[in-house]
């Protein structure tokens, strides 16, 4: 184990040092927030209080407002907590393919570590700075709710969410280290950076709604880990919200709006579940795993 914990020390401090590369992932999460919260939330949000208005007859606008801003926020958060436990990870898996760029992996293969402790420091090393840049995340997002005088998630909320980040870390890590045995330099791996960080968005059915999707696309998502990572982490951060939001209306308008705004996750009339999500995202994990091993005894270093 002493090896494993040497390896992951060095790897995240290899991240961690390389101050332009933290940088701009914490630029780039406080730039998808700013564009979520300024206008694609706004938008939703907007959305949410003409709903309200036309199916709950009088209402107290002003309180549907600030509500529905508070709901939408919440439901982005939990969005860019998934956007970040892609990207993030990574980003951090791609000390690998520096080390096999600049021949410090070859070294690493005739030591008497075994590859698979190779494998297991640069996937732990992506779970955990990953899981403390999500936790960053979602400090800094509680921080923004309480400038805004909005209440705060309970204390059971923040410790659900911080497992689930965990979870969702340490899930994308291994399917990282997938991408990361196919790829050989460092240019090949930032063109796929570049494409995934471009797309987790539209398949964690964050920059869209569910409901905007068409149908064959919807049922293409929900076969992905990504929209399970991300409904998993709505339904805790916007529970409480719905409940607020929807006082007073007909029973079931919540239930209509966690499906459209891919909260909820249905299969025909099937709910998926907290713990049938859980399973879907560890069985993408040992899929990844047990692919990754498969590969890495017959990889050949370039």
């Amino acid at each position: 184990m002493k090896e494993i914990g040497y390896l992951v020390k060095r790897n995240s401090l290899l991240f961690l040092r390389e101050r332009s590369a933290v940088f701009f992932s914490l630029l780039s999460m406080l730039i998808v927030l700013a564009l979520m919260v300024i206008f694609l939330g706004r938008m939703n949000s907007q959305t949410l209080v003409d709903l309200l208005s036309e199916w709950g007859g009088e209402r107290d606008l002003a309180a549907d407002e600030r509500n529905a801003a508070y709901l939408i926020q919440l439901w982005t958060l939990a969005g860019i907590l998934v956007v970040n436990a892609v990207t993030v990870t990574l980003t951090v898996t791609g000390i690998m393919v520096q080390d096999e760029t600049e021949k410090r992996l070859a070294a690493f293969y005739v030591t008497p570590v075994s590859r698979l402790k190779l494998s297991l420091g640069y996937i732990l090393s992506a779970w955990l700075v990953g899981t403390g840049m999500c936790l960053l995340t979602l400090a800094a997002g509680e921080g923004y709710f309480a400038l805004r005088g909005y209440g705060l998630l309970g204390a059971g909320s923040v410790l659900a969410l911080g497992g689930m980040i965990a979870l969702n870390t340490f899930v994308f890590a291994t399917i990282a280290y997938l991408f990361a045995l196919s790829v050989h330099n460092s240019s090949a791996w930032s063109g796929l950076l570049t494409i995934v960080g471009t797309l987790v968005g539209f398949v964690g059915g964050i920059y869209l709604p569910m409901d905007s999707l068409s149908a064959p696309v919807q049922s293409a998502l929900k076969c992905l880990p990504v929209l399970h990572g991300a409904s998993m982490m709505r339904e805790v951060c916007t529970e409480e919200a719905i409940v607020e939001t929807f006082a007073g209306m007909p029973q079931g308008a919540g239930d209509i709006f966690r499906e459209a705004m891919g909260i909820s996750v249905m299969a025909g009339e099937h709910k998926f579940s907290l713990g049938e999500q859980v399973l879907i995202l560890l069985l993408y994990a040992i899929i990844a795993i047990v692919a990754g091993a498969a590969l890495s005894r017959r990889r050949k270093l370039r």
